[in-house]
């Protein structure tokens, strides 16, 4: 018998749908949160990426795109937009859409992997973010070189730190329980196969150690469970490792999750304007009931909409809960 392939490791448990309260397999209505990937295009190719962008990646959003998305945000009743990649920064028309944003008085979500802050071309969005109030969630897998480098490159850690402080000298990040000028959320992964640790021990630990190692500021941090998808569900097949981590998840089911899981109240945007539950489903080509795209939303509130639900979704449930 040969050996199985991901799509057969991943249909090996109890189909996930079953595991949720009919209630809660639908979307809320209004959704709340516009996830918007402006495309995979990134400086760095991480371990643990499930939509598996990097530098030789060259997908991304059309302005024409862009702007449906600008009305369906309208249309939709949504209240907060979340802007990602790749790297957001090396989309040629990134500032143009913060500015559309903060022209309707949204301050905009951006996920930013901190380091590329420090390349010349895109530095200026330090300033950008700042000017904005974008409320920025920066990746740093960890509070360590070792750790960080492992998932991300050498180099990476000592660049992300760097452009963490410079994000310190314009607002962002708690000074000494001062407060926030500009909100900056950090985002933990674990480097293995594992589930992340208890968030707010973890969110301290950050805080004692890159203060006192690096006098660097972040606002909270929150802890994400890598999802059996992407770059993260080849590297645990090829080590035949999937299976475990899978096991692992469904394990670790956390029923009192379902109700707030993102997709209940949100959608994700891919470059090209099709929608899906979220970036997961994106990740693995699952598109949203009925295929709508972002033009649809535009015209028309779409309303309440049954979700599309696959095994990767026990990352969600597990444990704390990683939406």
């Amino acid at each position: 018998m040969g050996e199985q392939t991901i799509r057969e490791v991943m249909s090996s448990v109890p189909p996930f749908f079953t595991r949720v309260p009919q209630e809660h397999r639908y979307s809320i209505d209004p959704l709340t949160t516009m996830q918007v990937n402006v495309g995979y295009r990134c400086n760095l190719s991480c371990r643990h990426c499930h939509l598996q962008c990097g530098p030789e990646r060259n997908e991304e959003m059309s302005r024409e795109v862009m702007q449906a998305c600008l009305d369906a945000f309208d249309v939709g009743g949504f209240s907060s937009v979340d802007i990602t990649g790749g790297s957001p920064e090396m989309h040629p028309d990134l500032e143009w859409f913060l500015r559309q944003w903060s022209a309707r008085g949204v301050p905009a979500i951006v996920r930013t992997n901190l380091c590329i802050l420090t390349d010349p071309d895109y530095a200026h969005f330090v300033d950008v973010y700042e000017a904005l109030d974008a409320h920025l969630f920066a990746s740093l897998p960890f509070y360590s070189a070792a750790n960080v480098e492992k998932i991300r490159g050498k180099g990476v850690f000592e660049a992300s730190i760097e452009a963490l402080r410079a994000l310190n000298a314009v607002g962002y990040g708690d000074h000494d329980g001062q407060g926030d000028t500009h909100a900056i959320t950090l985002v933990f992964n674990p480097s293995s196969a594992a589930l992340p640790p208890s968030q707010a021990a973890l969110e301290n630990e950050y805080r004692r150690k890159l203060l006192a190692e690096h006098d660097a500021h972040f606002s909270n941090l929150v802890a994400i469970t890598n999802n059996p998808s992407g770059r993260f569900a080849e590297a645990l097949h090829r080590k035949n490792n999937l299976g475990t981590y899978l096991a692992r998840l469904v394990s670790a089911f956390n029923p009192d999750t379902t109700e707030g899981i993102m997709c209940r109240s949100q959608i994700s945007v891919d470059w090209q304007g099709r929608v899906y539950d979220c970036d997961f489903n994106q990740a693995i080509g699952v598109p949203i009931a009925r295929r709508k795209d972002i033009f649809d939303f535009a015209r028309v509130r779409q309303g309440e909409r049954r979700i599309a639900f696959g095994n990767h979704c026990y990352g969600c449930t597990a444990g704390a809960g990683s939406s």
